[in-house]
């Protein structure tokens, strides 16, 4: 268990696998009843506060989305003691005010994946989990007082973000086709990623604050200025590490809030 309050706990995505501006770090490997979470968790301060950092691929990138222990993942950010969680999640952009290296901090959700374990009450092929059936309401699926201090913060420290926006969670690890993107559009999908769910719901149950930053790396297919463009991975880390670089200054005004 942690020794500290944490105020924060960061999940970062694909291209965000540290969180260089964490100081006096210490690492933390906790089982829980779920499973071991995706890998190390790092914890230090910045700012003056302490924050969690865990790498929701793996550091290493080894975990595809629909194989991540969710569970594992937000059961031990909170065995540590953190009560307040910002996921970052790494896009594509569908709509217009969405495109490579733009911040946002979306309000609404659509769940496109299958087969992933959902629930915390859900036994897996090992025998974790159960117990009883949650019926959580999700109407708003990220908590409203954190995702109104995420753009307060991003206000305050001068860093631009999109304050609103749907995000589509799809099954991954391939993406998406044109007609997929179509439909999504037409669902009113702003932002399409693969880890969004189950992660928001999981959080839900465990009554943790949780809201999305979403960084998008690309346009979703089809959707961009050139309809033929062809999405590289190298693109997409260029494109995170620019959208990025004034994170540090916007999680340390969130956390002097």
């Amino acid at each position: 268990m942690g020794d500290a309050r944490i105020e924060l706990a960061v999940i970062g995505g694909t291209g965000l696998y540290q969180l260089a501006a964490l100081q006096d770090v210490e690492t933390h490997q906790p089982l829980t009843r779920y499973g071991a979470p995706s890998g190390p968790i790092r914890v230090g301060t910045l700012g003056g506060r302490r924050v969690a950092f865990l790498a929701r691929h793996g550091e290493g990138h080894s975990l595809p989305p629909h194989l991540i222990n969710y569970r594992a993942n937000l059961a031990a950010l909170q065995a540590l003691g953190a009560q307040r969680v910002l996921a970052l999640n790494t896009v594509g952009g569908i709509t217009e005010r969405f495109g490579p290296r733009v911040l946002a901090c979306p309000d609404q959700l659509i769940d496109y994946t299958w087969g992933r374990i959902s629930t915390l009450c859900e036994v897996d092929s090992e025998g974790r989990g159960g117990g009883d059936v949650l019926h959580v309401d999700f109407g708003e699926p990220y908590t409203r007082s954190l995702r109104q201090a995420v753009i307060e913060a991003a206000r305050e420290a001068g860093v631009a973000m999109v304050d609103s926006g749907c995000y589509g969670a799809t099954q991954g690890p391939r993406l998406e086709t044109r007609a997929e993107i179509a439909r999504m559009r037409r669902d009113g999908c702003d932002l399409v990623g693969m880890t969004g769910m189950p992660e928001a719901g999981l959080a839900r149950e465990l009554g943790l604050d949780y809201a999305c930053l979403a960084i998008v790396a690309n346009w979703a297919a089809g959707a961009g200025p050139d309809p033929d463009e062809v999405i590289t991975l190298q693109d997409v880390l260029d494109h995170v590490a620019a959208a990025t670089g004034e994170l540090p200054k916007l999680l340390a005004t969130l956390l002097a809030k």
